[in-house]
């Protein structure tokens, strides 16, 4: 074993050594002459993070052995298969993890940052695949001058992106820290000079204020507590930071650094509180606090472990101090993450490293919201594929072709046909898997069906192919209405909701709108229609027909008798047809039908603002209609607008009218005219009812006697 091996594994069995020792000589032999940017053997890289998986982060043989056999196979699935029966289970699910990982080439958007980051976690079944993945990244970042500058910016872009958030959420505050400021030493090497060259230059200052903060206080303290005193200066991103965010100078910052108290306590949470608190209140007793910065963090530790309680006080110079007051235990977690845990004091423990493991999982699946992050809970029930072009997309677990297809665009969703997937050719029914590249394929005749909901599980696809169901439902309807209308007036028919239930009853169907769907499809034949509807008339000599057939024969032979002619009659209210309420007819109007694609017939004023345009366009479905003379209790709607100049007192004048032509008044409203804008010229709006049109003409005659009325027009009242 060479010394550099050695060193890594000093705390290794004998046969853990033996294990360490045939993964190194795998990577040599697969590495052997690649070089990295220093001229020097490639092994030099593993052998680096192997070095920071074993001493920093504290992890085993197991996942040190992972990183030799992952070098060596990265981009050898031969040499995978070969070694993979001399390595445990654990060590080549953690190689295959790190594998995946390092196919991943992100984009450079934040936008997808964090997907990005879910996409490392779900690649790690074993939670020190992240870990050991940190590791290679800080043995990147310290090697930075090694590579060229045209892949220094991806790399250092992935490291803020992806890198730097994951320390963070893991509580590993130390390679956090080093990976922020190795980003802004090669993002941005002007200001990081500038910083780090001035907190060099503060440096004694900084330490004489620490000096005079613990004079006062380190008589009654030494003799109560074991103790250590640190300064902790903030990083020089960190401080960059926060100038950029307050807008201010580097000497504007208010806590560049912060004193720390670190004291020897019993290993038992209420000892450990007792002393911090104890501490703190000696603090708080000689220098004033700001309460509304005391931060608890021993009575409720942050979700990665972090323990700590801080508070920032006011010297006799005004001058703000953070102080930091926590025990060994809490610092050296603090420090190292859940490492410590097991490796705190020398001690080796493989139950407190599982469980600290455990914490690394359950922290990777439900992240702590962070400043990287949004705080959105990654519970490993999503998958991440890619578009071919790279972009990376998040989909529900057991999403398929069909999930992926409506989750870049509904278009792409209903014309989607099929895709390949890592270049093979698969069907809509398909199940992703992370990682896949997906490249869909559309068919301009492809439409969605009910069964595409069976296919489906992200809620976005089904509501998706829901919505274009009931689009699809809809016109179909339509056009079969459409058809059975002008199939029943060519018998001499009118379509009554009578007759539309007794079909729908006869023909099976759930719904009318079933019917109708059926009739648009073409799946029933009009012959099998007018069968039915003149089957018992024609059997019957005496009339003893159902109501459905009876009101079949009467709309049949009223029309007839009118020459085709639809005939309004009092039965304002009749299914068949409505008064249209963009121009409101009534009785003596020049009108004409209209058949609506939802139902029914809508009558037409032929001066009406939406004549011309039916008329011109839909001449097949214009129907020609007569005013059958209606009883004088038949009332008709009104809308009319008199423009008035004058006072607003007019408007009694006109109720008067209107009371004298025994017009009943619905609405009256007064508003400003928008127009002109002239002074003392206003609308009434009337909503009026009259028996016909000669009614409304007489009506109007006599609104126009009123004095400062101007004119009066009829509208649709909408």
């Amino acid at each position: 074993m060479n010394k550099e091996l050695s060193v890594i594994a000093e705390k290794c069995t004998a046969e853990e050594k033996l294990m360490l020792e045939k993964a190194y000589d795998i990577a040599e032999k697969a590495l052997e002459g690649i070089q990295r940017g220093n001229g020097h053997q490639f092994i030099e890289h593993p052998a680096g993070v192997a070095m920071i998986v074993a001493k920093e982060l504290g992890l085993m043989a197991d996942a040190i052995a992972a990183v030799f056999i992952h070098e060596a196979t990265r981009n050898s699935p031969e040499l995978f298969e070969k070694v993979k029966k001399e390595f445990s289970p654990q060590v080549m699910t953690m190689v295959e993890g790190l594998n995946n990982i390092s196919t991943i080439t992100p984009k450079e958007t934040k936008l997808q940052a964090e997907n990005y980051r879910k996409l490392i976690v779900s690649y790690s079944k074993d939670p020190r695949v992240t870990l050991i993945k940190l590791a290679d990244r800080l043995e990147v970042m310290r090697h930075m001058d090694y590579f060229p500058k045209s892949s220094i910016k991806r790399k250092i872009t992935e490291t803020i992106m992806l890198y730097a958030p994951l320390a963070h959420q893991l509580g590993l505050y130390n390679i956090k820290n080093e990976l922020e400021d190795l980003y802004f030493k090669y993002s941005d090497p002007e200001n990081y000079r500038a910083i780090t060259n001035k907190l060099k230059a503060t440096e004694s200052d900084r330490r004489k204020l620490a000096e005079e903060f613990i004079r006062p206080l380190e008589e009654t303290l030494r003799k109560r507590y074991s103790y250590k005193l640190k300064i902790r200066t903030k990083t020089a991103y960190s401080i960059w930071r926060k100038m950029q965010k307050q807008g201010v100078t580097f000497e504007g910052v208010f806590d560049v650094f912060a004193i720390r108290f670190i004291v020897d306590a019993p290993p038992d949470r209420e000892t450990e509180h007792a002393y911090c608190w104890d501490i703190y209140s000696e603090v708080t007793k000689e220098y004033k606090p700001d309460t509304s910065r005391l931060r608890d963090w021993i009575s409720h530790p942050k979700p990665n472990g972090y323990e700590s309680l801080h508070i920032t006080v006011e010297n006799r110079e005004g001058a703000h101090i953070e102080v930091q007051i926590r025990t060994a235990r809490m610092d050296e977690i603090a420090e190292n993450g859940h490492a410590s845990h097991w490796s705190y004091k020398g001690i080796k423990n493989e139950q407190n490293l599982d469980q600290w493991l455990l914490n690394v999982k359950k922290m990777l699946e439900s992240p702590e919201a962070t400043p990287y992050t949004t705080g959105i809970p990654s519970t490993l029930n999503e998958i991440f594929v890619f578009t071919p072009a790279g972009d990376l997309k998040e989909l529900p677990k057991g999403a398929t072709i069909l999930d992926f297809a409506f989750n870049i665009h509904s278009n792409l969703g209903v014309k989607c046909s099929g895709a390949k997937v890592n270049g093979k050719v698969v069907s809509i029914r398909e199940e992703l898997h992370t990682g896949d590249v997906v490249e869909i394929m559309s068919s301009k005749n492809q439409k969605p069906s009910a069964d595409w909901l069976n296919i489906v599980v992200s809620s976005k696809a089904r509501n998706r192919i829901k919505n274009k169901l009931k689009e699809e439902e809809g016109k179909l309807s339509g056009i079969g209405r459409e058809l059975l209308e002008r199939r029943m007036k060519n018998w001499k028919m009118e379509l009554t909701d009578e007759i539309l239930s007794d079909l729908t009853k006869h023909f099976k169907k759930k719904t009318i709108s079933d019917l109708l769907i059926a009739i648009g499809n073409e799946e029933i034949d009009s012959q099998e229609i007018k069968n039915h509807l003149t089957a018992e008339e024609a059997s019957d000599s005496h009339g003893n027909l159902s109501a459905p057939q009876n009101a079949a024969r009467e709309s049949r032979q009223e029309s007839s008798k009118e020459t085709d002619y639809l005939v309004i009659n009092d039965n304002l209210n009749n299914i068949g047809f409505k008064m249209a309420k963009c121009c409101n007819p009534i009785f003596g109007d020049d009108v004409f039908g209209f058949v609506s694609a939802s139902g029914g017939i809508k009558i037409h004023r032929i001066s009406c603002p939406n004549a011309a345009r039916l008329l011109e366009k839909y001449p097949y479905r214009v129907q020609k209609v007569k005013w059958r003379q209606v009883s004088g209790t038949t009332q008709f709607q009104a809308a009319l607008k008199v423009i008035v100049e004058g006072e607003y007192s007019v408007g009694n004048q006109i109720i008067e009218s209107l009371n004298r032509q025994k017009a009943s008044i619905r609405a009256f409203n007064i508003e400003e005219r928008n127009a002109k804008k002239q002074k003392g010229e206003f609308n009434i709006l009337i909503n009026i009812s009259v028996s016909n049109n000669g009614h409304l003409d007489r009506v109007i005659s006599d609104i126009k006697k009123t004095k400062g009325v101007k004119t009066v027009i009829r509208t649709s009242g909408k």
